[in-house]
């Protein structure tokens, strides 16, 4: 047993208090079952919190989640890890049926006791708008079809976690029927307005993919999308906080309309994260890298080059989000999302012991995943 003291623990009311903290047989413990032949750490002035979970990022050291390669995904499990996001839910691309086909079936076969834990697939594409696409492939954009999705999650084993679908698209009611309550729906790159997305929301889309972006902007005589997710009090938002995709002040705007309980932070980083600047891809589009921002050739941003631990730490440091809020919208918000919080998202007794310690600064001072010490 390793047991922890001295430190200020994220607790599962979302705040911080100093207590103990217990690890054994790689899942947390009661600190009550301690004994005198634990290991202690001294974990005084260091904030410990659960380790983040990401459900939509594309890449990271040069690789995609869409080579569809078992290797790759320990590459990116493994600097995930690295930088304390110790469960993935990566993200495809809008791409063929045999190429997704091909990502479900590596996602299906990977097995790995070490890097962040590969706990579901976020289906980002074929179902969106073409007038939205963003960065996705406009030559294989298809309207919802749900036999489609059905064999794509079949062939992953169930991992799809959640798939977008911009609800203006001809099918998009019949598919939002057909899949409410099986995975999570989520409104992306789309058109529509706020009447057609409230109509979306109350049929059974519970999600909006990376707010702001890829939709229409809000307006006083036409508000768009975003207010009518934020009149729905079961629909939660994800935001990317990097600085290039959302203005501070448009973060907090979020959590306005929102309240921090149903904010998702996302990286939605591409292949370029973890390496110097320069061209890469994402999703067979050619992108460019400069510091935090990548696009593709026409200046359309093209996903993140900023990893999850480093946009809540941008939140909190240049955003004025209180630090026990965003541990909340990256640890726990998207466990909770993606239906893993009875094992992922907080320290709690039986939860896999992913533990991040913090210094006032917010650098990372040791991390612990599945009860193993992988840096510090």
């Amino acid at each position: 047993m390793i047991r922890f003291i001295n430190g200020k623990v994220f607790t599962p009311d979302c705040v911080f208090e100093e207590k103990d903290v217990c690890i054994k047989d790689r899942v947390f413990a009661d600190p009550v079952d301690a004994d005198r032949d634990s290991e202690i750490v001294d974990a005084q002035g260091l904030f410990l919190i659960p380790g983040l979970t990401d459900i939509h990022f594309h890449g990271c050291m040069g690789h995609d989640f869409c080579e569809g390669d078992p290797d790759v995904i320990q590459i990116l499990a493994d600097y995930e890890e690295s930088v304390g996001v110790t469960a993935i839910c990566p993200a495809t691309m809008t791409l063929s049926e045999e190429k997704l086909t091909k990502i479900a079936r590596a996602a299906h076969d990977y097995r790995s006791d070490h890097g962040a834990a590969l706990v579901g697939i976020n289906m980002e594409g074929p179902f969106i708008s073409m007038e939205k696409k963003g960065a996705q492939n406009p030559a294989y954009i298809t309207p919802p079809d749900v036999s489609f999705f059905e064999r794509i999650q079949e062939a992953s084993g169930g991992l799809v976690k959640l798939v977008d679908i911009a609800p203006e698209t001809e099918g998009a009611f019949e598919f939002i029927d057909a899949l409410k309550g099986k995975v999570v729906l989520s409104l992306a790159h789309t058109t529509a307005d706020y009447d057609t997305a409230k109509k979306a929301f109350d049929a059974g889309i519970t999600h909006v993919t990376h707010i702001y972006n890829a939709m229409n902007p809000m307006g006083s005589r036409n508000p768009g999308p975003i207010p009518a997710a934020a009149d729905s009090p079961d629909v939660e938002a994800e935001i990317i906080c990097d600085g290039i995709h959302s203005h501070p002040s448009m973060v907090r705007t979020v959590f306005r309309m929102f309240g921090e309980e149903r904010v998702i932070f996302i990286s939605d980083t591409m292949e370029a994260v973890g390496m110097v600047d320069g061209d890469y891809e994402l999703g067979g589009l050619p992108v460019h890298k400069e510091g935090n921002r990548a696009t593709l050739s026409d200046g359309t941003i093209a996903g993140s080059a900023t990893n999850l631990m480093d946009c809540m730490r941008n939140a909190v440091l240049t955003m004025d989000i209180p630090l026990e809020t965003a541990v909340r919208c990256a640890a726990v918000n998207p466990a909770r999302s993606i239906g893993i919080y009875d094992r992922y998202g907080s320290i709690e007794p039986g939860k896999a012991a992913c533990l991040v310690a913090l210094d006032d600064e917010l650098a990372i001072r040791f991390i612990y995943n599945r009860g193993v010490k992988v840096t510090g």
